[in-house]
């Protein structure tokens, strides 16, 4: 048995698209989130912390395909990067409640240093984009958590 026949709550956290081949496991669910990792709106940062990953575009289409199918939707902005702010408006519609969290992690550092933002991975960049972006969400009625 699986958790949709138990039903059991569960949470799906991707940045693939390819969660959508799970539509239909999804609505059937009793209580499932599914949420994608979207650090960004800029793709020029994307592709150079996420080089591997799908386009923030495509993240957000999914997004917006789960939740017209009437599946509870996410995002999870982690870590914040530059360019983050674009994601109040791309995300509007399309999830129940967004997530921010910080860099937990250093093995991006050389990238930061590469491209000369290296002021985004100091506290004072979080702490100011974690707040700006939790009020712009919340300014258009989508529920935020900072976890920082």
């Amino acid at each position: 048995m699986t958790s949709v026949e138990n039903g059991w709550p569960f949470t799906v956290q991707t940045k693939s698209s390819l969660v959508l081949r799970d539509t239909e496991t999804l609505k059937g669910a009793n209580d499932a989130d599914d949420g994608f990792t979207i650090t960004t709106a800029d793709e020029k940062i994307r592709r150079i912390f996420e080089p591997g990953a799908p386009s923030s575009g495509k993240r957000i289409e999914a997004l917006s395909k789960l939740h017209s199918e009437g599946i509870k939707t996410f995002a999870m902005v982690a870590s914040i990067l530059p360019g983050a702010e674009g994601l109040v408006t791309a995300l509007k519609g399309k999830v129940e409640y967004v997530i921010l969290d910080r860099l937990n992690y250093h093995y991006a550092d050389w990238a930061y240093n590469r491209y000369g933002i290296q002021w985004a991975m100091e506290d004072v960049f979080f702490s100011q984009k974690g707040e700006e972006l939790r009020m712009a969400f919340e300014r258009e009625g989508i529920p935020c958590q900072v976890l920082f």
